[in-house]
C-alpha cells in the first residue's frame, strides 16, 4: 500500500471549521468578546427541553454547557446570556465567509461543506506564502481581524485526510498538517471506530463484530473481506483507512447513492405509539416531497428509531420494494410495518425516514393490481405546487394539529432551528 501512494497526485487541501460558530456571531452581535463571554445558542429559548446548538468557550469551560445539552441544564446564573438561533444571519454570515475565501483561492476551487465548515484547495496559491501553515495562519489572522470569529485548520493532501486532521488534531492545536507518512502513526491508534469520519455508531457495531476496533486493525482487514461483509462500501472504508480519498473538491467524499431522508431529534419523549406514528407520518412526506422535487423516486425505506436517554439504544432497519415509489402513503404504511416488527413500547425521543435506491421517476411502471397509484402520485405533485406558492404549513395532514404533530413547529424554522433569534 506504501507504493501506492506514490502513484497518488498530492494536493493541497485546507479544511476550515469555524469554532463555535452560532455561540460567536451571536456573541459578535451583542457586541460581546465570543472568546470571553458566557452564551448558549438554543432552538427555542421558550421550551425547556430545547437543545443547546452552540455554546461560547467560556460557557463550555465555566458551565459545562455545551453543543447537546438542554435549555433546562443551564443554570440561573446572571453572567449566562441565552439566545434563540438565527440561521437568517449565520447564513448571511456564512456566505460572506465564502466570499472572503475567494481572496485567497479560485471560487472553483472551494467547497462549503457546511454553514460553519468548508474545503480549499490551495495548490494555485501557494507561490504566494513559504509553506501551507503560513497560509493558514494568514486566514486565521485575517478571518479574526475581518469578522472576529476563530477556525482551526487542517492540512491534508486529499478532502479526507484534511478533514481528518482537522476533526483529531486541528480543533485541539489550531493548525495540523497530516500526509500520508503521518497516517499510520496518528490515523491507525483512532478508537472507538466512530471518531473516523465517515464510520457511524451502526457501522462501527458492525466492525466491532468482526473483531476491529481500530482503524488500524480496519486497515489490516483483507478488502475482500470488508467487500464481502458491506459491498462498495467495504472498499471505502478500507482505503479511507490508509488515507486515500480520490474526490475531487466539491464531490462528496463517501460516493454513494443517492437518497432523500429527513431526521430529527424531538423535542421532548414520546412514549405513546400513536403519536410516534403520527409524527413518522409527518416525516414520510417530507420525505417524499423532496424525492418528488427532484423527479425521484427510490426502491428503500428505511425507518430509524432512537430511544430516549434513560433507555438507550433504538433500531434501523430498511425494507425494499418490488417498484419505486415516491408516494406519501406508500412510505409511510412501510415505515409502519418496519416499526411494528420493531418497536416493543420503548421511550422514543429521535426519529429518521429514508428513501433510497433511487431511480428518475419517469421510470417507474404502471401496476396492473393497483390502477389507483397514478392518481395518487399526480395528487402528491399538485399538493407539493400548493406548498410551494402558499407556504409549506398550507396544506397539512390532520395529524399536524394535535399535540404529536411537529410539522407546524419546524414549518417557522430555517436549517431547522428558528429564523431570527
Amino acid at each position: 500500500m506504501d507504493t501506492l501512494y506514490s502513484q497518488i497526485k498530492r494536493k493541497t487541501i485546507l479544511c476550515i471549521d469555524m469554532k463555535s460558530f452560532y455561540a460567536s456571531c451571536s456573541a459578535i452581535d451583542l457586541g460581546h468578546d465570543p472568546l470571553t463571554c458566557c452564551l448558549a445558542v438554543v432552538a427555542d429559548t421558550k421550551r425547556s427541553g430545547s437543545v443547546v446548538l452552540a455554546a461560547t468557550p467560556a460557557m463550555k469551560k465555566k458551565f459545562g454547557i455545551k453543543t447537546g445539552s438542554r435549555l433546562f441544564e443551564i443554570p440561573d446564573d446572571p453572567d449566562i446570556q441565552i439566545v434563540n438561533a438565527s440561521m437568517s444571519a449565520y447564513l448571511k454570515t456564512s456566505v460572506e465567509l465564502t466570499k472572503f475565501f475567494a481572496e485567497f483561492v479560485p471560487s472553483a476551487h472551494i467547497h462549503t461543506y457546511s454553514v460553519d465548515e468548508s474545503f480549499l484547495q490551495v495548490d494555485g496559491s501557494l507561490h504566494l506564502y513559504d509553506s501551507p501553515r503560513q497560509m493558514a495562519k494568514m486566514i486565521q489572522r485575517s478571518m479574526l481581524r475581518r469578522f472576529g470569529l476563530m477556525c482551526a485548520i487542517g492540512i491534508g493532501p486529499n478532502m479526507l485526510l484534511s478533514k481528518l486532521c482537522l476533526d483529531l488534531d486541528a480543533k485541539k492545536k489550531g493548525i495540523a498538517e497530516w500526509q500520508f507518512e503521518d497516517v499510520k502513526e496518528k490515523l491507525w491508534p483512532v478508537e472507538p471506530l466512530s471518531k473516523m469520519w465517515g464510520i457511524g455508531n451502526r457501522m462501527e457495531r458492525n466492525l466491532n463484530r468482526l473483531g476491529i476496533r481500530t482503524v488500524g486493525q480496519l486497515a489490516r482487514t483483507p478488502i475482500e473481506l470488508l467487500e464481502k461483509q458491506f459491498g462498495v462500501m467495504g472498499s471505502q472504508l478500507y482505503y479511507h483507512a490508509w488515507g486515500i480519498d480520490l474526490s475531487e473538491i466539491g464531490a462528496p467524499i463517501l460516493h454513494g447513492q443517492i437518497s432523500y431522508g429527513k431526521s430529527q431529534i424531538l423535542l421532548r419523549d414520546y412514549e405513546k405509539e400513536e403519536e410516534i406514528k403520527h409524527v413518522i407520518l409527518e416525516m414520510s412526506e417530507e420525505v417524499a416531497r423532496r424525492a418528488r422535487r427532484e423527479r425521484k423516486a427510490g426502491r428503500t425505506i428505511s425507518l430509524g428509531v432512537g430511544y430516549s436517554h434513560k433507555e438507550a439504544g433504538g433500531f434501523h432497519r430498511s425494507y425494499t420494494v418490488s417498484e419505486p415509489t415516491n408516494e406519501t402513503k406508500e412510505i409511510y404504511h412501510i415505515c409502519l410495518h418496519l416499526f411494528r416488527k420493531h418497536y416493543r413500547g420503548e421511550t422514543v425521543r429521535s426519529l429518521s425516514v429514508t428513501l433510497s435506491k433511487v431511480c428518475e421517476d419517469s421510470c417507474t411502471q404502471l401496476s396492473l393490481f393497483d390502477p389507483k397509484k397514478p392518481k395518487r402520485k399526480a395528487l402528491g405533485y399538485v399538493m407539493d405546487q400548493v406548498r410551494a406558492k402558499h407556504g409549506a404549513d398550507s396544506l397539512l395532514r390532520a395529524v399536524s394539529y394535535t399535540k404529536a404533530g411537529t410539522a407546524r413547529h419546524r414549518s417557522t424554522l430555517v436549517g431547522g432551528h428558528k429564523a431570527e433569534g
